[in-house]
């Protein structure tokens, strides 16, 4: 099967790249346009910067100490793409590699001198990642080969010993490596990283061992914490050991961790990683709008969890997630033309950025640049998109499950149907049969849709947040529909959160919504909102709202401090509010998600 994801057990199972076909619309678009143009320009500015020379031996060597990795997430999203350039960089990969197997453009000549801040091992977990995607989409070649010789010296050069990486990646590519293969040793090798961590297995920092999550091992951590894009890599890596080692103690650990993060460290968008100075989680209920950091990356291993607990537990609360951050996050971090990137994406901009045509040297929020010094996000986004459609549904032993609605087909366990809606716009989603057949077909309920109905024939019932299942047997041409409220509402802070106290946000269906100021009106930092029923309008096919709202005030010229009082006076507006995956793609402007009311 062509699938990112493929666990030997777990209550789903996954549909790949060869079940779920994508047609026009919300994710469909996206993933043609990161096909036909963001996978190409991850490889113009790769070329340009001089990273995939480093292969080719070229002298100096550019980019910093894991700039490899960024070729090899290439490679996965070329693999999963079916693109045609991916023979000739592979070539460059493998001639770079020496002959015990061990490959990295940077650290030849001092290997494993520096393990906290090396990048060694995470760039072979990328590599191994689209050896995988290469091995699963077409079959062994050079690629594959190079992969395997690069997973066997990893295993004779750290199965034996306490050592591993700054940065986990390699401990889910090492399991996926051996869910392809069967070699037993690669799967060992990983739960060797694992157990390993927090005992310690790495040096001290100055950010202190929980940014590389070694503070504690893993079976006794109660959140997540530390560099956000770390310590989800390694959660999804300790998911995958325990499921297949069959370790419930260690799945039920992670999921246990999953829990109180996203109660308590995890933004209204989805995003992970609240604090700048060390790209981290921060503490609990420490999720500030405007120094929010985001990372994108964050988002995507988010998902990458989400997906594999959902496969292994089959709770919806996974797919709850996964859809807010694929929708909040992952959408918003490519512009819509596929060509410019936000790196981190805070909930608040107050002042807008300028343009920049080359490469940014910073990673601060408010600006989509072509290309990064530490460009992880863009070849993260476009390996991402490539295999999105591995991520939509899954198969259970007597039927299929939906877990996120977009134009499609969706063939598995004996079913095929067709997705026809306009979602994330309209609530309507049609599945229609496409040839005869048994089992059940399972339709996911939005934990905010309460008052959602489903339709099959004359039968109309009402259908409550979770999974919903509709029995065969099928004949082609019949149908299911699901309709789902798409009313905007009004979302309120759980009160233990400082930043965001006297404040609100909207939403609209699976769509979080934000104030968008290009050129500074209406001026964003003087608005007072009023929690009122937002209106709607449809704007080139995308449904905008606008909500009532005051600049200035009685208050706002004096000391801002006193009684409390409710302002008076000020100038009344209509407060237009745009998806916040939308935003920064018409110029430098001032955002903000969170509006005080």
């Amino acid at each position: 099967m062509v699938d990112p994801v493929l666990p030997s057990s777990g209550v789903l199972s996954p549909l790949g790249l060869d079940d779920v076909r994508l047609a026009p619309g919300f994710w469909g678009d996206r993933v043609a346009l990161n096909n036909d143009v963001t996978i190409a320009h991850c490889r113009e500015w790769q070329e340009r910067e001089g990273w995939i020379g480093n292969f080719r031996g070229e002298r100096p060597r550019r980019g910093r100490e894991f700039s490899d990795s960024e070729m090899y997430k290439l490679l996965e999203a070329m693999a999963w793409a079916g693109h045609p350039g991916l023979p000739e960089l592979a070539a460059s990969v493998a001639r770079a590699q020496e002959g015990d197997g061990y490959l990295n453009t940077r650290w030849s000549g001092s290997r494993y001198t520096d393990l906290e801040w090396g990048h060694e091992l995470y760039c072979y977990g990328h590599l191994l990642q689209a050896g995988v995607a290469r091995l699963r989409s077409y079959g062994e070649d050079e690629l594959t080969r190079v992969t395997i010789k690069a997973a066997d010296h990893v295993c004779r050069r750290f199965m034996d010993g306490t050592q591993t990486c700054g940065h986990p990646e390699i401990e889910m590519a090492l399991v996926e490596l051996y869910r392809a293969t069967g070699t037993e040793r690669y799967l060992e090798m990983a739960r060797r990283f694992v157990e390993r961590r927090g005992l310690p297995a790495l040096g001290e920092i100055r950010f202190g061992r929980a940014y590389f999550q070694d503070d504690v091992p893993v079976r006794e951590a109660r959140v997540f914490r530390g560099h956000a894009v770390r310590a989800l890599y390694l959660a999804c890596g300790v998911v995958d050991v325990a499921v297949e080692t069959g370790d419930e103690e260690l799945l039920k650990a992670v999921e246990s961790q999953w829990e109180r993060t996203v109660a308590r460290r995890t933004h209204l968008t989805g995003g992970m990683g609240s604090r700048h100075q060390d790209e981290s989680f921060g503490d609990d209920y420490e999720l500030p709008p405007d120094r929010a950091y985001n990372e994108t990356c964050a988002s995507i291993a988010s998902i990458m969890l989400a997906h594999r607990l959902l496969l292994a537990t089959g709770d919806v609360r996974y797919a709850d997630l996964t859809e807010r951050t694929l929708y909040n996050m992952l959408a918003t971090g490519v512009a819509l033309d596929g060509r410019s990137f936000f790196y981190a994406n805070p909930l608040h901009v107050r002042v807008p950025a300028e343009p920049l045509d080359g490469v940014n040297h910073a990673a601060e929020g408010g600006l989509r640049s072509p290309w990064f010094d530490v460009s992880c996000c863009p070849n993260n986004i476009a390996r991402t998109l490539a295999s999105l459609p591995a991520y939509l549904a899954g198969a259970e032993p007597d039927g299929v499950r939906i877990h996120h609605y977009t134009p499609s087909e969706i063939r598995g366990a004996d079913l095929a149907v067709r997705v026809e809606t306009g979602y994330p716009w309209d609530g309507s989603v049609l599945v229609r049969v496409l040839a005869d057949g048994a089992g059940r077909i399972g339709l996911r309920v939005p934990a905010w849709a309460s008052d959602s109905t489903l339709t099959r024939g004359e039968e109309v019932r009402p259908v409550r947040p979770g999974y919903v299942y509709a029995e065969g047997p099928w004949r082609a041409g019949d149908e299911l529909r699901l309709e789902l409220p798409m009313r905007p509402r009004w979302t309120f802070p759980d009160r233990r959160i400082d930043a965001l106290r006297g404040s609100a946000a909207v939403e609209r269906g699976p769509l979080v919504y934000c104030a968008e100021s290009v050129g500074d009106e209406p001026p964003l930092g003087d608005l007072t909102a009023r929690a009122e029923p937002p209106a709607e309008h449809v704007v080139d096919g995308v449904v905008e709202l606008e909500v009532p709202a005051v600049i200035g005030g009685a208050d706002g010229d004096g000391w801002p401090y006193g009684p409390a009082s409710v302002p008076g006076g000020g100038t009344d507006v209509r407060l237009r509010l745009v998806p916040y995956h939308r935003w920064g793609n018409r110029g430098p402007a001032t955002m903000r998600v969170w509006l005080p009311v």
